[in-house]
C-alpha cells in the first residue's frame, strides 16, 4: 500500500501524522511512504530523516494525495484539500465531524473511507487515540489560562497560585475525564483552588481519591455551574461525548455573572464547544471577549507544542495505521472492533451514529457495508 503524509495546512498546525520511525516500520512491512516536503519540519522532524527511513519526499501536496492509497494526517482536511477526495481513498486523521456538516458532505459525495482518531474505542470504553492529545490540551489549558489572566494579556491580573496572604485563583473545570484530570493536575500543582464538576458520581469519587482532598468535586447541574462561575477566575471546558457535539453547559446568562477579566478556555471546541458563547479561534487570533470575559477557543491547542504532541500522538496511532496498511480497511474492521468504531464515513454513508444524529443524517453500521 502507498501511504501519504501531507503537510498540515490548518492555522499554526505544526504536527505531522507520521514520524521517521513509523516510516521505517511501514517500509520494512513492504509499503511505500510518500512524505510532502517539510511535513515534519514544525515538529523538528526533517526531510532527511524521513528519506533515511525510506520515505519518498514529494514536493507537491496534490501529488501526495493523488498517489496514496491511505493518507494519514493530524487535523481534519481544510476546504482547499476537499478536491483531493476520491472514492478509493482511505483517510486516517482527527475528523471531529459533528460540527462540520460541509466536510461530512464532501466526504460522503466523494465516497471517502474516513477513519477518525477520536472515535476509535477500546473494549473498556477508552479512546486511546484521543487520550494523548487530551492530556496535552488539558495541561495546556491551565498554562494558557494563567497567561491570559495576566493584565498585559487582557485578564484580571491574577496569579494562579496566589502568594502567602493573598488567595489563589479559583479554577473551575467542567468535566472530569482525561482533559479535566490533566488540567486539575497542573492547576493544583501551581497552587490554585480547583473545583471539578461532572455528572458521573463514580468518576468524582475517583478524582477525590486521586487528588486526596486537594480539589472540590461537585455534581453537575445548571445551578451548581452558575454558582461556581460567579466565583471563578478561570473556567476550563473539558466535556466530551465521543463523536457527538459537545453539550452547551454554560449559557450566555451565566457568562454575564462572571467577573470582568476572568478567562474561559474551551477545550471542547473541536466538538462545537461547551459554552454557548464559544466559537472556534486560531493560534493567530486566539481570543475574543463576551461580556468582558476573555474566551480562548483554539481548536488545535496541542499544535502549540508540536514536537511533544506529534510523538505522543503517533505512539498511539501507529499500531492502527500499520494494521490498516497490512490488512486493508475491510479486514481490519472485521478483526478489530476498535478500528470499526473509528470509521465515520464509507461508500457515501455516515457510519458513526453520533455524527449522523448531530447533523440530522441517517447512519449505517460499517459491518453492513464491508
Amino acid at each position: 500500500m502507498k501511504i501519504g503524509v501531507p503537510k498540515e495546512i490548518k492555522d499554526h498546525e505544526a504536527r505531522v501524522g507520521l514520524v521517521p520511525s513509523g516510516v521505517a516500520a511501514l517500509v520494512e512491512a513492504g509499503h511505500q511512504v510518500l512524505v510532502e516536503t517539510g511535513a515534519g519540519k514544525g515538529s523538528s522532524l526533517f526531510d532527511e530523516e524521513y528519506k533515511d527511513a525510506g520515505a519518498k519526499i514529494i514536493d507537491d501536496a496534490a501529488a501526495v494525495w493523488a498517489h496514496s492509497d491511505l493518507v494519514v494526517k493530524v487535523k481534519e482536511p481544510q476546504p482547499s484539500e476537499y478536491d483531493y477526495f476520491r472514492p478509493d481513498l482511505l483517510l486516517f486523521t482527527y475528523l471531529h465531524l459533528a460540527p462540520l456538516p460541509e466536510l461530512t458532505d464532501r466526504l460522503l459525495e466523494a465516497r471517502v473511507a474516513a477513519i477518525a482518531y477520536e472515535t476509535i474505542r477500546e473494549r473498556d470504553g477508552s479512546l486511546p487515540l484521543l487520550t494523548p492529545m487530551s492530556e496535552v490540551a488539558g495541561r495546556m489549558s491551565v498554562q494558557v489560562g494563567a497567561q491570559y489572566l495576566e493584565a498585559p494579556n487582557g485578564g484580571r491580573g491574577i496569579l494562579l497560585g496566589g502568594i502567602p496572604g493573598v488567595a489563589p485563583a479559583n479554577v473551575v473545570i467542567l468535566g472530569g475525564g482525561v482533559v479535566g484530570h490533566n488540567a486539575a493536575k497542573i492547576a493544583t500543582g501551581l497552587g490554585a483552588h480547583v473545583t471539578i464538576i461532572d455528572r458521573n458520581l463514580a468518576r468524582l469519587r475517583e478524582l477525590d481519591d486521586i487528588f486526596n482532598g486537594q480539589v472540590v468535586t461537585l455534581a453537575s447541574n445548571a445551578y451548581t455551574i452558575r454558582e461556581a462561575l460567579r466565583l471563578a477566575d478561570l473556567v476550563i471546558g473539558a466535556v466530551l461525548i465521543p463523536g457527538a457535539s459537545a453539550p452547551r453547559l454554560v449559557r450566555r446568562d451565566m457568562i454575564k455573572l462572571m467577573k470582568p477579566g476572568s478567562v474561559v478556555v474551551d477545550v471542547a471546541i473541536d466538538q462545537g464547544g461547551c459554552f454557548e458563547t464559544s466559537h472556534a479561534t486560531t493560534h493567530t487570533d486566539p481570543i475574543y471577549y463576551v461580556d468582558n470575559v476573555l474566551h480562548y477557543c483554539v481548536s488545535n491547542m496541542p499544535a502549540a507544542v508540536p514536537h511533544t504532541s506529534t510523538l505522543g500522538l503517533t505512539n498511539a496511532t501507529f499500531p492502527h495505521l500499520l494494521a490498516l496498511a497490512n490488512k486493508g480497511l475491510a479486514r481490519a474492521c472485521v478483526e478489530s472492533p476498535e478500528v470499526a468504531e473509528g470509521v465515520n464515513t464509507y461508500k457515501g454513508h455516515v457510519t458513526y451514529r453520533a455524527v449522523a444524529e448531530s447533523q440530522g443524517k441517517k447512519s449505517k453500521r460499517i459491518q453492513e457495508l464491508i
